[in-house]
């Protein structure tokens, strides 16, 4: 829109002469400024607020039009876990130290059960104990019996047995504690709850699952995944189950990825293989999973379709197979005529020649066991 500014000012009364010429351009919208308040004598004229003087672009005035940059995609948002949820070892104790304590409250017990001679006199025999009267069962015998039971139920109750690709995820009162990855005889602290985590590597095959190919034809898809639990920590506590997750990792990529049937371009199962992999990899990562590999290894049509895209997809089968043949054939008839002619074996003219290429048609096609077209 442009602004058109007038030096001289109108008389008073009505303009003789001829009228004001027509705009130049017809698409443009021009604002005028009153001539009065060019020449006012005030130091600090009243600002008039005017439009921007910018010709815009009209529909159908022939102009072309101009090139945007592109809109920037913006990215998939990554899961975010609480960073101070990390992995750490947990403070355990070697199982010989519960199987002391153990004893020490079990010998306790019976050191108590003597005092108060409340001890079977075969007991006594077995343990070789001089035989004793006991003083009775007093306070201070069951404030011994309470200690001596709670170390031995203590020491006992601690015991755990670590096994190789294993791991145990400890917490208290809902606080992560740390993670026991050692194997063999164990004390860990029996208040402590356990939640056993398998950190091995695994092998998952998953079920059919929705996908879709390049042409947005609706397909079946069964994927094989390799991978294992990296952090323990976010794998038990970011989420309620781990395994859930990857599952619903896997088809949320299958649903952004196409997926050829066998048999399509070469190279196009791995490349999908190549980015299904690294896209269920990033989701998967911050919740402590490690993907080492996600590969397609059956892919078939859906069910309400498959029937219609198997006619169809023998018809371009047997559509290109007539085409080789074809061409296999005219390559043959067009080698025998060309020989015998260049050769002078036969002289033929145009009428002949055609009756010639027919009859070579016709045999070769019936030797292939085609029908003739």
């Amino acid at each position: 829109m442009s602004t058109t500014t007038s030096h001289t000012s109108e008389p008073d009364g009505p303009a003789e002469g001829p009228s004001r010429p027509a705009r130049l351009i017809q698409n443009e919208a021009t604002t005028e400024i009153p001539v009065h308040l060019l020449f006012r004598d005030d130091p600090d004229p009243a600002p008039v607020p005017l439009r921007p003087a910018v010709v815009g672009r009209r529909q159908g005035t022939g102009e072309q039009p101009r090139l945007r940059r592109p809109a920037v995609t913006p990215k998939s948002p990554v899961p975010q876990v609480d960073p101070d949820l990390v992995e750490r070892p947990a403070r355990v104790l070697p199982g010989a130290a519960g199987v002391l304590a153990g004893a020490c409250g079990t010998a306790g017990c019976v050191a108590t059960s003597w005092w108060a001679g409340v001890l079977p006199p075969l007991a006594l025999e077995a343990l070789r104990l001089p035989a004793y009267a006991g003083a009775g069962l007093g306070p201070a015998q069951w404030a011994a019996y309470a200690g001596a039971g709670a170390l031995g139920l203590f020491g006992l109750g601690g015991l755990a047995r670590g096994r190789t690709g294993r791991a145990w995820v400890l917490g208290l009162f809902g606080r992560y504690r740390g993670t026991v990855r050692r194997s063999g005889l164990l004390w860990i602290n029996p208040l402590l709850l356990r939640r056993r985590v398998d950190v091995r590597l695994r092998h998952w095959r998953s079920e059919p699952v929705p996908a879709a190919d390049a042409g947005g034809v609706t397909l079946r898809v069964v994927v094989l995944v390799v991978w294992r639990v990296r952090d323990t920590a976010r794998a038990v506590l970011g989420v309620e189950d781990h395994e859930t997750y990857l599952r619903e990792c896997v088809e949320a990529a299958l649903a952004r990825v196409p997926v050829e049937m066998p048999g399509g371009p070469r190279g196009a199962g791995e490349a999908a293989g190549e980015t299904l992999t690294r896209l269920v990899a990033v989701d998967a990562a911050p919740v402590g999973l490690e993907v080492f590999s996600v590969q397609p290894v059956r892919v078939e049509y859906a069910p309400e379709i498959a029937a219609a895209m198997h006619r169809r997809r023998i018809a371009a089968l047997d559509a290109r197979h007539r085409a080789s043949v074809l061409t296999s054939v005219v390559d043959s008839v067009e080698d025998t005529v060309t020989r015998l002619t260049t050769r002078g074996l036969v002289e033929l003219d145009d009428y002949e020649r055609k009756a010639l290429v027919k009859d070579l048609t016709v045999a070769f096609c019936a030797g292939r066991g085609e029908t003739t077209p």
